[in-house]
């Protein structure tokens, strides 16, 4: 049998992906979408090391916790915003 590699390219992979986004959606991350969760799993959670099976990546994934999304897109709101500059908020602060 050939081995399949196992990111969240897998279509199984990404089954497992979209009933953990739902979960997640049901247990207070109402905004959260398909490639927040995508971007945590390759930043985050397979940054380092991929699993080496089926059943680690479901797991792993079945694993993460609405905490650990909302800490990630957090990071990540903060670092995208560093980037900017004040001009880029003036629609906000209504400059």
């Amino acid at each position: 049998m050939k081995s399949q590699k196992l990111d969240s390219n897998n279509t199984l992979i990404q089954l497992t992906m979209v009933l953990k986004l739902q979960q997640l959606k049901r247990e207070g991350v109402p905004s959260l979408n398909y490639d927040n969760l995508e971007d945590y799993i390759n930043e985050k959670l397979w940054n380092k090391k991929l699993p080496r099976s089926l059943h680690e990546a479901a797991d792993e994934v079945l694993s993460i916790s609405p905490q650990d999304m909302i800490r990630f897109l957090s990071r990540q709101a903060i670092a995208e915003g560093a980037s900017k500059t004040l001009e880029d908020f003036s629609d906000i602060i209504g400059g």
